[in-house]
């Protein structure tokens, strides 16, 4: 009977479009009545706020803040002339500045989106000027904005940790590896692409001055340092990391205010002080909604949880005779096709704890599962016909969502192409946890 919920779920986000956290909760109290297990709602609030009781969770708001700070700081600007010292002297120069910036981004806002909204605004235009396709420029910014939930931090991942009582510190170490893996492809290609379709760059390009450049950049290159650093040695829990991230955050975003010329202090406190109130209130906006999303989703969970519908599905796919690699494969198809038509989060609600124990039974690590599905929602993001990354850029950039859709295919097939390989060699994804002790 839970498929109940999963039908009543599909016809009221298409036809209504009602938020995702509403449809979720309806849907699961539908089905509860519909399946005759009506008792078990008198102790639905209780289950479901113990399972919402995690320390872990903090994390969450946290991140988020420190992302919103960071971005609303004038950091992007820093990080980007960075990637420029690094890899801007390069053919193609700007497309390698753009996936470099990327993977700093991803170490901070822990969002497909932000990344994409801050580098399609940030660099865009600048790639445009300097003679690159607009629709190469816009697709390899979509693609690249994948790196944001795959690198930690990653909210995403937190969302899945609290779905499969994951440790949230072993996925942001597994995630490590596989976002610079898929960072190295995208280099790779956009090399290949400046010398087929004669990009601009190379040793003539002017280059934003080397120690100043530097000196804005260490603040911003300290949050990640400290999360990461502190999370795989065990120095700090991903919580009380994403609380050092905060105060980083708020003092690096203090600094740039102070230390822009021409602005009196009285002007720089004024405009300090409304990036942290925006900051504040963004972050409380989405933190909100993502935990209303996670009390719906643990309403799903327990109905199928009582209902025993993974125990079905692993019967099922025992009587099939698929298991091991064969299944994961499978399901990372499905995966494919369903985050092209739906949001990551309703699709991790859905199909993760219906998908996923099976997989775990069946001998796969829940750490490399657990990634390998966030790097495949992720994707879904820049994959036609409903790609939420690919309307953000299409809308920033100017250019029409087709030919944007268009434009990213080849980098699509790449990022599939490259999912794959994680899903086949798990031991990329788990090196890291397993030297750092969270994997054995």
């Amino acid at each position: 009977m839970a498929w109940i919920a999963i039908i009543v779920f599909v016809a009221l986000s298409l036809g209504g479009g009602a938020a995702i956290a509403y449809v979720t909760g309806a849907a699961a109290v539908l089905s509860f009545l519909a399946a005759d297990q009506a008792r078990h709602l008198a102790i639905l609030p209780q289950r479901v706020l113990s399972q919402l009781d995690v320390f872990t969770f903090l994390a969450m708001p946290l991140f988020i803040l420190a992302g919103e700070l960071m971005s609303r700081g004038g950091i992007t600007r820093a990080l980007i002339d960075l990637a420029m010292l690094v890899v801007g002297r390069f053919r193609g120069g700007l497309g390698h500045v753009n996936v470099a910036t990327s993977v700093f981004m991803s170490s901070m806002s822990g969002s497909a989106v932000a990344d994409a909204a801050a580098t399609t605004s940030a660099l865009v235009p600048e790639m445009t000027k300097r003679g690159y396709p607009r629709e190469y420029a816009t697709a390899l910014t979509a693609a690249s904005s994948v790196l944001g939930p795959l690198i930690p931090p990653s909210v995403v991942m937190i969302f899945y940790g609290a779905l499969m009582n994951v440790s949230v510190a072993a996925l942001f170490a597994g995630g490590i590896l596989p976002g610079l893996f898929i960072a190295a492809g995208l280099f790779a290609y956009n090399a290949y692409a400046a010398v087929r379709y004669d990009l601009p760059g190379g040793r003539d390009v002017e280059m934003p001055p080397v120690v100043e450049t530097l000196l804005r950049a260490l603040p911003a290159l300290m949050v990640p340092a400290v999360m990461l650093g502190g999370i795989v040695f065990g120095i700090v829990t991903p919580t009380e990391a994403a609380a050092l991230a905060v105060v980083i955050a708020t003092a690096t975003g203090a600094a740039y205010a102070y230390l822009q010329p021409g602005v009196s202090s009285r002007q720089a406190l004024r405009d300090f002080a409304g990036h942290v109130g925006a900051a504040l209130e963004r972050a409380a906006i989405l933190t909100g909604a993502i935990f209303v999303i996670l009390f719906a989703a643990a309403i799903f969970g327990y109905l199928v949880a009582i209902q025993n519908l993974p125990q079905q599905i692993a019967a099922i796919i025992d009587a099939a005779g698929i298991s091991g690699v064969g299944y994961l494969l499978m399901i990372t198809v499905l995966f494919l096709i369903i985050g092209a038509f739906m949001d990551n989060m309703m699709a991790m609600v859905l199909l993760v704890p219906l998908l996923i124990p099976t997989a775990i039974a069946g001998g796969a690590d829940p750490v490399h599962v657990g990634v390998v599905v966030c790097l495949n929602l992720t994707i879904g993001l820049v994959s036609p016909p409903v790609g939420g990354v690919l309307m953000v850029v299409s809308t920033m950039s100017g250019v029409s969502y087709l030919r944007l859709a268009r434009a990213i295919l080849p980098l699509f097939i790449l990022l599939v192409a490259m999912l794959l390989v994680l899903v086949l060699v798990p031991e990329i994804t788990l090196y890291i946890p397993r030297q750092a002790g969270f994997v054995q």
